[in-house]
């Protein structure tokens, strides 16, 4: 049905222009001509207009708004793509091989008068759609925008470039809304309305409230399937003894708060260390249900060991003092950066797994993943994955499969093909949809799992 709606749409947009370009230049010699003229700009003008309006021919509210902008912004660029080649064709063909038997001056305006009409029409369904797509897809990124730009003023380049901003938004759009269909089907089982409440702690070098959304599009997925949900907000750099304490501190104000009792761990990175060590160490154990560490350095990273052996402690410093400096703005009271990345090298885990005892009234679960190759990651996880592939064997861009191992239970995700999933891919960092691999699908079971253990 929608690949007849398309090719209606574009059918009603050729005929338009092509009865424009055709009327248009005889027009100005009889009355009926004109006539003629004037209604099928008349009716062009509101087809024209629906079309930018309504390109799918629908008023489907389905999917949310954002994701309606997406889907009609590559409707228009399709349009606008099948038109201009349909009718720079048409164009060229009908002045080659057709007569006109017109001529003079008031002829040549007419023509050139049509054209201008065209590439205007044109003009206005390439920025239409352009504009919804640019200003809604999450999938283009940076880089296809910027590629998009730079492209769009080489000729045949920018064809290609089209396609593939027209397939990614196309693609995106379609996800969604199966994504959104798929969430309102199952609204009413309430898969994530688990007994306690979830708790999400954040890793090292990032905060999870305010200014960045950490957990990208996880915590709403988790939310529309019943959900409720918490974030640690402990320092984004800190000891682990320090994170932990604050993160102890927060289980009791939410237990307080809300009467839960008890709450679902779900921490990413150093954030596992830090809930580990708020429930052995700092008195939380009462109070947790289960903790769940995703892409979490228990046995730490040997290649921290490395490099803080080889950097100097002079560069290490300067580094700290801008970091820090940095941080306070973004709202941590104290970060101390050279406090918290010794605490993920491998002597220190190695340390801290003699000292800290788990609770046996805790379930304990883990959650790695592994890169497949440098490129699958981006920057920085592209650069640091050879070095802790070299000390560490398989990881994610930081951990290794090895050191993400812990509890009762442990999970490993990657692709069989491809890019595999990176340390950032675990928590939607980049809000990318990765082929084989849908992560908010994945915490929508795990968080199913919780449930169903009554937890």
């Amino acid at each position: 049905m929608k690949h007849i709606r398309k090719i209606f749409s574009a059918l009603i947009l050729f005929a338009e222009m092509s009865a424009l370009y055709i009327l248009l230049p005889r027009a100005f010699f009889t009355p009926a001509r004109a006539v003629a003229f004037i209604a099928a700009c008349f009716i062009g003008f509101f087809l024209f207009l629906f079309i930018n309006i309504c390109p799918r021919l629908t008023f489907d509210k389905s999917a949310g708004r954002r994701n309606r902008i997406l889907e009609n912004g590559a409707a228009l660029l399709q349009l606008f793509l099948a038109t201009t080649i349909a009718e720079s064709a048409f164009v060229i063909l009908y002045s080659l091989f057709v007569r006109t038997g017109g001529s003079g001056l008031c002829y040549g305006i007419g023509r050139l008068v049509s054209l201008i009409l065209l590439v205007l029409m044109e003009s206005v369904l390439f920025w239409n759609g352009i504009i919804c797509v640019y200003t809604t897809s999450v999938q283009l990124g940076v880089k296809w925008r910027v590629i998009g730009i730079v492209c769009g003023w080489i000729p045949l380049v920018h064809i290609w470039a089209l396609c593939r901003i027209i397939a990614i938004t196309s693609n995106e759009a379609a996800f969604e809304k199966e994504k959104y269909l798929l969430d309102q089907t199952r609204a009413e089982s309430r898969l994530c309305e688990t007994k306690y409440p979830l708790l999400l702690v954040h890793g090292v070098f990032f905060r999870d409230f305010r200014f960045f959304n950490y957990w990208g599009r996880i915590p709403y997925a988790l939310k529309r399937n019943g959900a409720a949900v918490y974030y640690g907000s402990q320092q984004s750099a800190a000891s682990v003894a320090d994170c932990g304490q604050e993160l102890a501190q927060r289980i009791r104000d939410i237990v307080q708060q809300t009467g839960c009792e008890k709450v679902n761990i779900i921490a990413h990175s150093k954030g596992g260390l830090d809930s580990r060590f708020a429930i052995s160490a700092c008195g939380a154990a009462p109070h947790v249900a289960s903790l769940t560490t995703v892409s979490t350095p228990h046995r730490g990273c040997i290649f921290a060991d490395y490099l803080l052996d080889k950097i100097p402690v002079k560069v290490q410093k300067s580094v700290a003092r801008k970091y820090n400096a940095a941080l306070r703005k973004f709202g941590d009271h104290n970060p101390d950066f050279l406090a918290a990345v010794p605490d993920l090298t491998a002597s220190a885990c190695a340390r801290r797994n003699e000292e800290l005892q788990d609770c046996p009234d805790v379930f304990y679960q883990s959650v790695g993943s592994r890169m497949n190759c440098a490129s699958s990651g981006r920057f920085p996880l592209n650069m640091a994955y050879p070095l802790v592939r070299h000390f560490d064997g398989a990881n994610d861009g930081l951990v290794s499969v090895e050191s993400a191992v812990f509890g009762e239970h442990f999970t490993l995700l990657t692709t069989e093909e491809g890019r595999g999933i990176s340390h950032g891919d675990t928590i939607d960092l980049n809000r990318e949809n990765i082929p084989g691999f849908d992560v908010r699908e994945f915490y929508v079971n795990l968080v199913e799992n919780l449930k169903d253990k009554g937890l």
